[in-house]
């Protein structure tokens, strides 16, 4: 029974972790902390960014608390695991997905991978730091939502479908209304 515990403390750690990491992504990394973070959201030609420091920080607590929990504090592995998971996932849909940072190229055309990375587009649709949306990883609010606040943000007149892929035009009519 205890791997159950085991199981639910690392899935629940992983649940977490993407809403600390939002949140840090908002508060600190696009607040106090955005010289660090500064460099992911400009140009650059090499591998890294300063940026990686903040994955290197959490990988540094994820160990620090396996550590600890393998000398007796049970539960700290468990959540040290599942902050390792969470990394795990973040590197393949943020830096893998997202922005390419792998040897292959693959740009999603339909369903949640396309919203994850259609979201975190729209991040980075905005110069600066002030007035971004989607600061999640692995959660990614309706494209059609982050659009329009966008466009409330920076002024710009509310489009009608503006969100519609080609799938969603196929089936509709030019008023949005479904075709027969």
């Amino acid at each position: 029974m205890l791997w159950l515990y085991n199981a639910l403390i690392v899935l629940f750690t992983v649940v977490a972790m993407e809403i600390i990491a939002a949140l840090a992504h908002k508060y600190i990394m696009h607040g106090w902390g955005w010289g660090w973070h500064l460099s992911h959201h400009e140009p650059h030609s090499s591998r890294f960014e300063l940026n990686d420091l903040y994955a290197a920080l959490f990988a540094v607590l994820a160990i620090v608390l396996i550590a600890f929990g393998s000398r007796g504090v049970w539960p700290l592995q468990w959540i040290g695991a599942g902050m390792t998971l969470y990394g795990l996932l973040y590197f393949m849909v943020h830096d893998g997905l997202v922005h390419q940072r792998w040897p292959f190229r693959y740009v999603p055309r339909r369903g949640y991978l396309k919203r994850l990375y259609m979201a975190h587009r729209l991040h980075h649709a905005v110069r600066g730091r002030e007035g971004c949306v989607s600061f999640g990883f692995l959660y990614a609010p309706p494209v059609a939502k982050l659009q329009a606040v966008l466009r409330q943000r920076h002024g710009r007149p509310k489009r009608q479908g503006a969100a519609r892929d080609r799938q969603d035009e196929a089936t509709t009519t030019p008023s949005g209304k479904p075709r027969p």
